[in-house]
């Protein structure tokens, strides 16, 4: 099956909003990515258009989401359950397909699909001055598609910690967007963590606009799916806004993992920073695409982006695309990757010890990824991804 023939399975609701309208228009005419365009080469979805989704089924709390000391939104193949969430009084809270106009479906052919098949998202917005504290924005999926759509909008000087959780059981294809806007000096600290099952397929897109001061920081640790992408698009729109776009990718089998970002600085005296951290096992296939634009407008930007990718075996690939657009004539800007594979002299030196080798190489990885773990300051959050981390690497060996 192709493209075209997987997008025919799809079809906007009799009663549609003109913007799904608009969408189906465009899907007809351009189709759904192929290898053919630049920003999808390393990451084919063939699979994706062959693939035979499971059912539906009733979805299941894990044990993890359900402990975590936090108010939730929990919705499950794309509709929201209030069964298994818990309310907040802290913000303003609402369900329903939430658009905030910061999406480009003419330009991001997987946004067109969502904004055609939508039917729930979370609509959070956040008072001026207010410190809602943390929320977290789950998404159970058993069998089919889902296409939440979700908006989040912080006040002036607003602050709020959102933990994203992703998860499900079988065969499904989990299309998410995400649109975030932050007033001036408001504060968003975005953590996601990816763990879809390994038989699925997760491809998210996030806007994150950032006004004057504004400081958007995000982290993704993804261990899960058989072709995973998060693609963020953030806009720093006021002067001295900041974007941190960090993330840690674990893949082993035969996974494929894609990290794309994109950060415009249109403004003077922004400051971006992306560490991406990337482990791979097996055959798996690791991307990492960092591009950063600096407008003419952009002058004083810092912006800085390095990937490194640790490779556990000969038949892991990593494919790496830093990327510089710079219009202004007074800024800061570099990126670097690196490849590698255990440092052989630290393993003989741990085995020496008595460690066994397996144990060694253990040590050896999460010394690898503590870096990336080390900004995360939200205590719950990082022991719940610290708990991730010891499963999947018993698993990729």
């Amino acid at each position: 099956m192709n493209a075209a023939s997987f997008l025919d399975r799809f079809a906007p609701a009799a009663n549609a909003s003109p913007e799904a309208r608009a969408a189906a228009g465009l899907l007809r005419e351009h189709g759904l990515p192929g290898m053919r365009e630049e920003a999808w080469r390393a990451t084919p979805l063939r699979p994706l258009y062959e693939a035979t989704l499971d059912p539906p089924a009733t979805p299941v709390l894990p044990p993890s989401l359900a402990g975590f000391p936090a108010p939730r939104l929990v919705f499950a193949d794309g509709r929201f359950a209030p069964a298994l969430s818990v309310a907040t009084d802290r913000m303003r809270v609402g369900t329903g397909v939430a658009m905030l106009g910061l999406a480009r479906p003419a330009e991001e052919k997987l946004v067109a699909l969502n904004t055609m098949l939508a039917r729930d998202g979370a609509r959070v917005e956040v008072a001026a001055g207010t410190d809602a504290g943390t929320l977290v924005l789950a998404h159970l999926a058993t069998g089919a598609t889902s296409h939440p759509r979700h908006a989040i909008s912080l006040g002036a000087g607003a602050k709020l910690t959102l933990v994203e959780y992703a998860g499900g059981q079988g065969a499904y294809f989990h299309n998410p967007v995400l649109e975030i806007s932050l007033a001036a000096g408001a504060a968003l600290t975005h953590l996601r963590i990816q763990d879809e099952s390994e038989t699925s397929y997760h491809l998210a897109t996030i806007y994150a606009e950032a006004a004057e001061t504004a400081t958007y920081d995000s982290f993704l640790l993804a261990r899960g799916a058989a072709i995973g992408r998060t693609e963020i698009h953030a806009r720093l729109a006021g002067p001295r806004a900041t974007a941190h776009l960090n993330a840690a990718q674990l893949l082993a089998r035969a996974q494929h993992g894609d990290f794309t970002t994109v950060v415009r600085h249109d403004a003077a005296a922004t400051v971006s920073r992306q560490t991406v951290k990337t482990v791979l096992a097996g055959r798996a296939h690791g991307v990492f695409q960092g591009k950063i634009e600096v407008a003419r407008a952009g002058q004083k930007t810092d912006g800085y982006q390095m990937n490194q990718t640790l490779l556990l075996s000969p038949r892991a690939e990593i494919s790496a695309k830093p990327q510089l657009e710079i219009y202004a004539d007074d800024v800061k800007c570099s990126h670097g990757a690196t490849v590698g594979e255990l440092d052989a002299d630290q393993l003989f030196y741990l085995q020496s010890r008595g460690v066994p080798q397996a144990v060694a190489r253990a040590i050896l990885v999460r010394a690898f990824l503590a870096a990336a773990l080390d900004p995360i300051a939200h205590a719950a959050a990082r022991a719940w991804m610290e708990s991730l981390i010891d499963p999947w690497w018993e698993g990729a060996q």
